[in-house]
């Protein structure tokens, strides 16, 4: 028998109601978890993983605010408390001098990704295997190793790896990142021989098949981790959140995912956060809490 449409009516409304209590109920929730605050660094990196963090942390049901600041700033504020946590501790080298300043006033969980690097890369079909090879492929490298921001420490490495080296017919050619990703995506595409300045994590490598040459000199130095540090009180004020940050971890390729997703024209960092969590549930549920 055909339902009257006043009936359906009152169906529709009852099932608003009904969704609309729904969700008030989940901010409530989250108003109730309270806010955490995350700080990061403009790297692609720190952009994807606190991006991550944002939104596992709104799925359990807090609201998340996000701060951008320097390095140091950012070390500063978790100190300080203003900050309830950063994912981007980069330890034990590159943040040393952080580390040393408020060690005493942060709480250290550990690391959430494990095996970034410094070094020369090259395209995965390069003959040359070794920077100690360069030289006598200079031609074929057009003399140069494209790197990026004159100011960066790689950049500073990469002039010390030029005189360890003996890199005579070798130049080192500043630029920034974009360029430097520029002139690698040209040369791929033209199956022609390119050393440039790279690190891991870095979206480039989910792109194209690289590969880092030997530095046997060690100049570039060991593999560093990324760490999460938390506010001292934070396990007591919120031990929630505090556990899914103790548990957040990931590895390089799967925050490669994530910063190449970002590197699509008008990408939205927090946008493709929330897709890359909703298709990796099987992943984000090892962060969360057993309920």
């Amino acid at each position: 028998m055909k339902k009257h449409p006043l009936n359906r009516r009152i169906q529709l409304t009852g099932l608003a109601l009904a969704t609309g209590a729904a969700l008030t109920a989940g901010a409530a929730q989250a108003q109730d978890k309270g806010s955490v605050h995350l700080a990061y660094v403009e790297w692609a990196s720190e952009v994807a993983s606190t991006n991550v963090v944002r939104a596992v942390l709104e799925q359990a049901g807090y609201e998340v605010d996000l701060t951008s600041l320097s390095a140091a700033a950012m070390w500063q504020s978790v100190a300080t408390g203003d900050a309830d946590a950063i994912v981007a501790a980069w330890l034990p080298t590159t943040h040393a001098d952080y580390m040393e300043r408020v060690g005493d006033e942060v709480v250290n969980l550990g690391v959430n990704l494990d095996g970034t690097r410094l070094g020369l890369v090259v395209p995965a079909y390069s003959d040359v295997d070794s920077i100690a090879e360069l030289d006598e492929h200079a031609d074929a490298f057009n003399g140069k190793i494209t790197g990026i921001d004159p100011g960066a420490g790689i950049m500073g490495l990469t002039e010390e790896v030029v005189e360890t080296y003996e890199l005579e017919e070798m130049e080192v050619q500043s630029g920034s990142g974009a360029t430097m990703t520029a002139a690698l995506e040209s040369a791929i595409q033209n199956e022609e021989q390119i050393v440039v300045t790279g690190w891991t994590p870095h979206w480039m490598f989910a792109r194209w098949d690289l590969k880092y040459l030997d530095d046997p000199e060690n100049v570039y130095g060991g593999a560093e981790q990324i760490h999460t540090i938390a506010r001292q009180g934070l396990e007591e004020d919120m031990p929630e959140a505090y556990a899914i940050l103790d548990a957040f971890e990931w590895t390089p390729e799967q925050m490669g995912e994530v910063m190449l997703m970002n590197q699509a024209d008008d990408a939205d960092p927090y946008e493709n956060a929330k897709q890359w969590v909703e298709e990796n549930q099987d992943l984000v549920q090892e962060w969360l809490p057993e309920s």
